[in-house]
């Protein structure tokens, strides 16, 4: 059976209708009111409160907001007027199923319209973005049809002008060559003319001119040759060539020294250690000496609630790598569920050292950190401390409601220790 509200109090403009119904410590969900033209309804299991209102109301502006333990109406009247009562007067269960029947169905009605509309204007907003697509497309379309009309135009007036460089040059080289021909026609005619001319000259004066034309071939031979004799061949030689020795493949052009070298250093820590005469590491596999393959072990038997085999796994880890603040971060949170307050505060203590600079990358594990040491602080009874760690906390993470809410009792805590005292 459920529990009529019968307690609300209302007041009314001319264009307004103001209610107030108390939830008696219920809790109300947007979902638990109903409204029409003429019918309210809010049902809060085991709570209900119906209503057929006096005149109808304009549902769709009317508003309902909750707080305080209150439920505030803002109902809008279709008509202006004053209403005598909120409510009908002499209400019969039959009136009542009727006005609630057809209020559900035009609630019913207003969701399908709603849904159609909202569904028309889906479609049309996607018919509209097919369009400007389209257009757009088609205008990148056209714009690269144009570019390249204008590159083949571009193409065509070079392979013109390259066409007809090529035949002036065609012209030239004729022209020169004609002129070469010529000018070696010219001394062919007259040395011709000349031995015609020596053919009739008495045969003393041919002797001579031969001896000298034979003397004068002499020595454009001699000369010729001296001009042909080529150059000794240079001595054979071994250039030597040494390099920069390097570890790394790329060339020291390329490389980036200061990180090379810090990993080299972290690389020759992590063999020391390996190397060093460890007895937990004697009967290791080779991947299972990988301080990221212990971390994520020890993580799956924190999982499990092997709280011990978890910080041994840790204890490893940090052996083989000091410099990590998950690890310690890690084996903090397995020393709080162990009691072993002091040595969760040592680690959530390195943890923060490690963390810096203080960045947004790791902001969240700021945040653990300072929470791990305050949680460890407050079981030590050491509540000022742990606010200060849950203060830190909030003021990287403002947003937190839990660390929040948690600070605010630590706050609560100590204002009650010392009144007592």
């Amino acid at each position: 059976m459920p529990v009529w509200l019968r307690e609300h109090s209302w007041r009314q403009t001319l264009t307004a209708v103001y209610l107030s119904l108390p939830l008696r410590g219920a809790r109300a969900t947007p979902s638990s009111i109903f409204c029409s033209e003429q019918f309210l309804k809010v049902s809060i299991p085991p709570f209900l409160f119906e209503a057929v209102l006096y005149a109808p109301i304009d549902d769709t502006n009317s508003t309902a907001k909750i707080g305080n333990g209150n439920i505030f109406f803002t109902l809008y009247k279709k008509e202006p007027a004053m209403w005598d009562s909120l409510t009908l007067a002499n209400t019969d269960k039959e009136k009542l199923q009727y006005l609630r029947e057809n209020a559900v169905l035009k609630a019913q009605e207003k969701a399908k319209e709603e849904t159609e509309a909202r569904k028309i204007t889906k479609q049309e907003h996607k018919k509209y973005t097919l369009e400007a697509t389209m257009k757009v497309e088609e205008a990148e379309r056209k714009r690269i049809e144009d570019l390249k009309e204008k590159e083949r135009q571009k193409v065509v007036k070079e392979l013109e002008l390259w066409k007809k460089q090529q035949k002036d040059g065609d012209k030239n080289k004729s022209i020169q060559k004609t002129g070469e021909l010529y000018q070696e026609i010219e001394p062919l005619k007259e040395r011709k003319n000349e031995k015609m001319k020596k053919t009739q000259i008495p045969n003393e004066g041919t002797s001579k001119t031969r001896l000298k034309s034979a003397k004068g071939s002499c020595s454009i031979f001699s000369q010729n040759s001296k001009e042909e004799q080529l150059p000794a061949p240079r001595a054979a030689a071994t250039i030597q060539i040494s390099f920069t020795p390097r570890v790394f493949p790329t060339a020291l052009r390329e490389s980036r020294v200061a990180e090379e070298e810090e990993w080299l250093h972290k690389q020759a820590e992590a063999r020391r250690i390996i190397n060093s005469d460890l007895s937990e590491l004697e009967d290791l596999k080779e991947e299972e000496k990988n301080p990221d393959w212990l971390k994520d072990k020890g993580n799956k038997m924190f999982a499990m609630g092997d709280y011990l085999g978890a910080v041994n796994a840790y204890n490893l880890a940090v052996r083989l790598n000091n410099s990590l603040p998950v690890l310690y971060l890690n084996r903090a949170a397995c020393h709080l569920k162990l009691r072993n307050l002091h040595k969760a505060i040592e680690d959530s203590s390195k943890a923060l050292e490690l963390l810096t600079p203080p960045v947004p990358d790791n902001e969240n594990a700021r945040v653990k950190a300072h929470v791990r040491r305050g949680t460890a602080f407050c079981q030590l009874e050491l509540y000022t401390e742990g606010l200060q760690d849950y203060e830190a906390a909030l003021k990287i993470d403002p947003k937190n409601k839990i660390i929040e809410k948690d600070a605010e009792k630590i706050r609560n805590l100590i204002q009650g220790t010392m009144q007592s005292s």
